[in-house]
């Protein structure tokens, strides 16, 4: 049989460092990719089986590769992330963040003016940023124009156009905040140096403005021009303030970017910290939807990339939680502690509240969405036909065979319904036979809901392994209810879930969405078995002696356990102290009960 032409390009594929592109039928591009080898790496989709079903479903839509050879494997992080933003391919990871982002401009121009701008145009202008939050940028240019004294007019002020005379002084002078450049009261040079210590105070560096003001102080102090060298130290009081309300960190860590991962089934969030000087002078996260179930590593590779082109960020060493690979240029550090491993803690804590607020949010404005989103998740992981609406957990509770009860709670999209939990007392077992009571009970909860016309569940969860899953799958058969409803049993120790003729257990994510409500349904369960059980134990162990006496009800032993509190004050208690809460005839009948000598 002779060879396609997609097996053909893929015995061609070099063993070189590059980015391969997955192409269908239609030639749509559908998947970029990275490799330090092409060819291995492209082979490999077409050589083993894929659990994950989208990964399945691309290998299939794959009709043509093409290929791109780098340099070094910087090289095709950088093509890779380049193409994904263009074409946007099916399979690949969402960068969900495509806003525009606010710069400070430093213009190329005489007496140059610095202004907020979200467009970046290449005309030799200094641009500083981009900057996550408008504040921040009004915020520094505040601080700027408290310490600085600069134009804001749009003036050409060339050298023979202030010469002539051209332009007047404006409200601004007479105000202050300008020196008058446009008549020629400041000089070029004057002026320029306002121009570098903003630039310094734009990269994070506030110690040579710092140390110029103090000696303008001096030298104002010195010259009895003490007005002049108050305003100087208020400016000084200033910059320390803003500089003191900045710096967190150790100011030996500089010029260093900071990224860590929280992810989720569906989502990651990386959060990247910029420090210079000891400050931190950028946050930001970034949120990506996974296609393929990727990777922390691929996806914080691929993320580290994006933001650093984003933020224009030359940084030669990088902090992040575990190891990536992101070419030779970058010194890649693991902090393990001290003031290193603590910025990377606030960076992952950043991350996590990121996640927590995107959450929040979609059950505030769209809670359906948040519940649908959960449902859908819950439905391809456990391998359910349809989607879980109506969970119900069982549980069983007894201590050394005493009282057995069981518990069962009901979920409704996600969340308690704590009007549909429902508590057993075990009939027909005696003595402590977890197997035989979970029997007992799934046959008469299905049992009544159908006798009730009620709705059934789409997922039954057994807290327990292969022998309560067996047990309740018995009532079921009974019912004739076996593969109408989907039954799973959860193994306390290692989370296993069991399945009905499978035996090998299925191992959800510790981080999975579904296995953290699978497991809050279940220890609602037990709390939920736990507290019936307790309260059936006090109440036996309470009221059994007080039941013994002939011609004392229930009323008279609720009354004095109301007074008495426990059953020995009961006894031991006073003739006319009993008469004082249940009467003269019951108090003695009590009474007698505890004094027959």
């Amino acid at each position: 049989m002779p060879e396609s032409t997609l097996e053909i390009q893929i015995k061609t594929l070099p063993h070189q460092p590059g980015v391969y592109q997955y192409f269908d039928a239609d030639e749509r591009l559908i998947y970029v990719g990275k490799a330090k080898d092409i060819k291995k790496r492209v082979s490999s989709y077409f050589n083993k089986h894929h659990d994950y079903g989208k990964t399945r479903v691309l290998v299939k839509n794959i009709a043509s590769v093409k290929h791109i050879v780098v340099e070094t494997e910087n090289d095709a992080l950088l093509l890779e992330n380049n193409l994904i933003k263009k074409y946007k391919p099916k399979y690949n990871v969402l960068l969900k963040d495509d806003k525009s982002y606010p710069w400070i401009c430093i213009k190329k121009e005489r007496f140059p003016r610095v202004f907020p701008t979200r467009r970046v145009i290449k005309d030799g202008s200094e641009y500083f940023g981009p900057y996550t939050s408008m504040k921040t940028v009004k915020t520094l240019l505040g601080l700027i124009k408290g310490l600085y004294q600069l134009r804001t007019c749009n003036y050409d002020l060339s050298e023979s156009k202030i010469e002539s005379g051209k332009y007047k002084v404006c409200l601004e002078y007479h105000l202050g905040n300008c020196l008058g450049a446009c008549e020629g009261y400041e000089t070029e040079e004057e002026y320029q140096a306002n121009i570098i210590a903003i630039r310094e105070i734009l990269k994070g560096n506030f110690k040579d403005s710092l140390q110029q003001f103090k000696i303008q102080m001096r030298q104002h102090a010195e010259a009895m021009q003490f007005e002049d060298a108050q305003k100087i130290k208020e400016k000084l009081e200033v910059l320390e303030n803003y500089q003191a309300k900045s710096t967190i960190v150790n100011p030996k860590i500089s010029n260093v970017d900071v990224f860590s991962i929280v992810s989720d089934e569906t989502y990651a969030y990386v959060n990247f910290l910029q420090l210079s000087y000891g400050s931190i002078i950028r946050s930001h996260t970034l949120e990506l939807k996974k296609k393929l179930q990727e990777s922390d590593s691929e996806l914080l590779e691929l993320a580290i990339t994006e933001i650093r082109q984003r933020f224009n960020s030359n940084s030669k060493e990088i902090y992040v939680p575990f190891k990536v690979n992101l070419g030779n240029d970058l010194k890649v550090t693991i902090p393990k502690l001290g003031d290193k491993k603590s910025i990377l803690d606030l960076s992952i804590r950043n991350a996590k509240y990121f996640r927590m607020d995107k959450f929040k949010q979609v059950k505030l404005v769209d809670p359906d969405r948040h519940a649908n989103r959960i449902m859908a998740q819950m439905k391809a992981d456990l391998r359910l036909s349809e989607e879980p609406r109506h969970i119900e957990c069982f549980d069983n509770s007894n201590i050394q065979g005493t009282n057995p009860v069981a518990a069962c709670v009901v979920f409704k999209n996600g969340k308690p319904s704590k009007k549909d939990y429902r508590n057993f007392n075990i009939k027909t077992v005696e003595g402590p036979d977890d197997f035989a009571s979970m029997e007992e009970v799934v046959y008469r909860r299905y049992k009544r809901l159908m006798e009730e016309d009620q709705p059934l569940p789409q997922l039954i969860i057994i807290d327990g392994g292969k022998g309560q899953l067996s047990s309740a799958l018995k009532s079921l058969d009974l019912l004739g209810l076996r593969g109408k409803i989907a039954i799973i049993g959860i193994a306390k120790r290692l989370e296993e879930l069991f399945y009905p003729d499978d035996p090998i257990p299925l191992y959800l994510d510790k981080k999975s969405e579904t296995l953290k409500i699978i497991q809050q349904l279940r220890n609602e369960a037990h709390r939920f078995g736990i507290e019936h059980h307790r309260n059936r134990r006090s109440k036996g162990a309470l009221t059994t002696e007080l039941e013994n006496i002939p011609g004392v009800g229930e009323q008279t032993i609720v009354d004095l356990m109301k007074q008495f509190k426990t059953v020995k004050r009961i006894g031991n208690a006073k003739l006319d102290e009993l008469e004082a809460v249940v009467g003269v005839s019951r108090a003695n009948k009590v009474y007698n009960y505890y004094h027959k000598e």
